[in-house]
């Protein structure tokens, strides 16, 4: 029986306020408007910035509302407009979108799209401001455009990447934000060249996709720094050959890393969104040819203060915003790096659970247990 045009009521993992347990829902599903398209979500994956929104940090509040932002599905209907995408394609939403319109989408140098770029206070859809969620006739808010945390979600077309049928989506889920945003910040953005020294901030998920793009590069070193020295024996499983610890010295870190190197790393990534270890990582990089880039988010007051000196001796401070990958355009080729085994995804998945289970991947990354915990929404 086709659904197409009609109200689809599924389960849903819904935030009813800060901090509490989701609750497992059954939620009517509207079918999408115009540039929009419903997908049937398969497998999706809990990312920190779920979390971080679920505490309700930073940000105004907005509940009900329900999260998930990294996925894999099958498009199920499309709405009028849409012309790229259609029923069974498999496909990744993802959180920041490709209008194909705007000049951020004409420049080669540029993913952040005018119309679709990561929107965190929006709860309704771009084309009409309303939620295609409701319980009972009660609307519950979008997260990032993509709330995956349900069994059918409504996501406009220009934050939907259509990849390789054959891709298991229990794997490339993954891909759709921080594996990308990693991979990317360092084989995009910092370009290691084959056999240089690359200093990573930040042993998170973000951080060993920022080590996994150094290793896929062919760099000859590549320095993990973090505060957990837990995280040091698994991260060596994404390339990482040294670790330096801050809290174990007595002088500066950029100072340990340019006596380590005989004068400063090639090329840092800082995956942390510490300000300090932005203007560490900043001023650990050789002077002459040094890159460094930021892609951890600071908090809103934080000022980067370091010597223009430091940039006078020509070393290279950058930003990026999801790897600088453009998501319609781009991410299909990310999941084809997977498939051709050049990128290896399995080693970031710790934990599965299934849907009904979704609480404990919560858990899981409270207690700094995971890196990623793939939730399978059939089970």
């Amino acid at each position: 029986m086709s659904t197409t045009g009609q109200i689809i009521r599924c389960k849903a993992a819904v935030c009813w306020e800060a901090g509490k347990p989701l609750v497992m829902e059954e939620v009517e599903v509207a079918p999408p408007q115009k540039h929009e398209v419903r997908i049937k979500i398969l497998f999706t994956s809990l990312c920190h910035t779920d979390v971080y929104f679920w505490e309700a940090k930073g940000q105004t509040p907005l509940f009900p509302r329900i999260f998930g932002h990294e996925a894999g599905g099958i498009v199920e209907s499309v709405g009028e407009g849409v012309s790229d995408l259609q029923p069974g394609d498999h496909v990744l939403p993802i959180f920041t979108g490709e209008c194909g319109d705007c000049p951020h989408c004409h420049s080669e140098e540029s993913n952040m799209c005018d119309l679709l770029r990561i929107n965190t206070e929006r709860g309704g859809m771009i084309h009409d401001g309303e939620s295609r969620f409701s319980i009972n006739g009660k609307p519950i808010h979008h997260f990032l455009g993509t709330s995956t945390f349900s069994e059918y979600t409504v996501v406009h077309s220009g934050q939907v990447a259509k990849i390789n049928p054959e891709a298991p989506l229990d794997k490339v889920c993954i891909v759709s934000c921080g594996l990308s945003t990693g991979l990317g910040a360092t084989l995009n953005v910092a370009k290691p060249k084959k056999g240089q020294s690359v200093a990573i901030f930040g042993l998170g998920a973000v951080g060993l996709a920022a080590a996994e793009g150094a290793r896929i590069a062919g760099a000859g070193r590549i320095i993990g720094v973090d505060l957990n020295p837990k995280r040091f024996e698994e991260a060596k499983k994404f390339g990482v050959t040294e670790f330096v610890n801050p809290k174990e010295h007595d002088k500066p870190v950029q100072q340990v890393i340019a006596e380590m190197t005989d004068g400063g790393v090639d090329r840092s990534v800082e995956c942390t969104g510490s300000i300090q270890a932005m203007i560490q990582a900043f001023e650990c990089v050789h002077d002459g040819w040094g890159v460094a880039v930021l892609v951890g988010v600071p908090s809103k007051d934080d000022a980067f203060k370091t010597h223009p000196m430091n940039l006078l001796n020509e070393r290279t401070l950058k930003g990026t915003f999801f790897g600088n990958y453009k998501p319609k355009t781009d991410i299909p080729g990310v999941v084809e790096k997977y498939m051709n085994k050049e990128l290896e995804l399995e080693k970031f998945i710790t934990h599965t659970v299934p849907f009904s289970e979704i609480n404990k991947a919560f858990d899981y990354m409270l207690k700094g247990e995971s890196i990623r915990c793939i939730i399978t929404m059939g089970a």
